[in-house]
């Protein structure tokens, strides 16, 4: 048999790192604030209503409510609706970019996907390395696509190498390798002509609203942006270290 980590994930209290908060580093500290009452609880926004709850109660918390934001829980504390977050965890990038941090004992739960495999399987039978090759691909690539989004945008130029200078001068729009840029079609007076350039570049969350903004200084009309689900690289690295395992 042969296992294969994919990814851990981690479940733990997050808290802003300002206020109130500061200087609160442990749950013990946290469950010794005197302000938590029944008529001023514990305020915690997560979407695991059933591992929350049995957490803090088995930790001895009595007033504490629950309760599940719209849109992205890391920014409940920020807007004022909750005095905490429940969340997934796997880099810790999003806690740093909305100033909340985990405290010691904090963490609800600890998880770890893995492949299992029969090595002799996947040496001899090539159908068994052909759907596992894919099982590891669409992870990595669902993985890597995380936080990113697809942003297109039109710009009027004279040709695709201007335009495409013009989108490289700006410091978050270089995109995973560089921009797409193709000519977009238009029709007047019967003639057919390009006088626009359609953008594509892959973006991170947390440039969004900046690259955005450089687009729109620099003559980007009609920004539209997508969430990714896949990005697929020329080489998957569990694969190649799944080969180099069984030496094939």
């Amino acid at each position: 048999m042969m296992l294969l980590d994919m990814v851990i994930a981690i479940y733990p209290l997050q808290f802003p790192n300002t206020g109130s908060f500061e200087n609160i580093n442990s749950l013990r500290e946290l469950a010794q604030m005197p302000q938590w009452t029944s008529e001023k609880p514990l305020r915690v926004a997560t979407g695991f209503n059933h591992l929350g709850p049995k957490f803090m109660k088995d930790n001895g918390f009595k007033h504490v409510t629950f309760s599940t934001a719209d849109g992205a829980l890391e920014a409940a504390p920020a807007m004022g609706i909750a005095d905490a977050i429940l969340d997934l965890v796997s880099s810790g990038t999003t806690l740093k970019e909305n100033n909340l941090k985990e405290i010691e004992g904090g963490v609800v739960l600890e998880s770890q996907a893995v492949l299992v495999a029969r090595r002799k399987s996947l040496i001899q039978r090539e159908d068994v390395r052909g759907i596992t090759k894919e099982i590891l691909e669409r992870f990595e690539a669902h993985l890597r696509a995380v936080g990113q989004f697809t942003v297109t945008a039109n710009m009027r130029g004279s040709s695709t190498e201007e335009v495409a200078a013009r989108v490289l001068s700006q410091p978050s729009l270089s995109g995973l390798q560089g921009p797409t840029v193709s000519p977009v079609f238009c029709k007047h007076d019967g003639k057919v002509a390009s006088d626009f350039y359609a953008i594509v570049i892959c973006v991170p969350k947390k440039a969004l609203y900046e690259s955005v903004q450089q687009l729109r200084e620099i003559g980007g009309s009609g920004v539209l942006i997508s969430p990714l689900t896949y990005i697929f690289e020329e080489v998957t690295p569990r694969w190649q270290e799944l080969l180099l395992k069984l030496e094939l």
